[in-house]
């Protein structure tokens, strides 16, 4: 006996009301990158992502699939973040570096240092 009679082949707008009546909310997130900054301070890239936000009696969670890689600390300047400032600025990568750790690894204050 099937205690739920397939409830993957139930029909959208009723899994909707059937989530609506227990408490439980879906939101779609619109997201290009999501970072997660561990710990130990490596951090956790998910790459095009897709993003739910379900809401469950006043509690809120995230699921998140996407394409994921990991990088190391190394001083928390992300390769990624250096060429985002060469390609805003059109700095040396030995400035961009420069310009990260002078601001703490702030992108947008390293932009703007190199700007002036």
């Amino acid at each position: 006996m099937k205690m739920f009679g397939g409830l993957g082949g139930l029909d959208p707008k009723k899994m909707q009301a059937m989530m609506k009546q227990l408490g439980m909310r879906q939101e779609e997130i619109s997201a290009l990158r999501v970072v997660i900054e561990k710990e130990d301070g490596n951090r956790v890239i998910i790459d095009n992502p897709s993003v739910s936000k379900i809401s469950i009696q006043g509690q809120e969670r995230f699921q998140i699939s996407g394409n994921f890689r990991e990088e190391e600390n190394s001083g928390n300047i992300s390769d990624e973040d250096v060429k985002t400032i060469i390609e805003k600025t059109g700095a040396t990568e030995k400035k961009a570096r420069k310009a990260l750790e002078d601001s703490e690894g702030d992108l947008a204050d390293a932009i703007l240092s190199l700007k002036q």
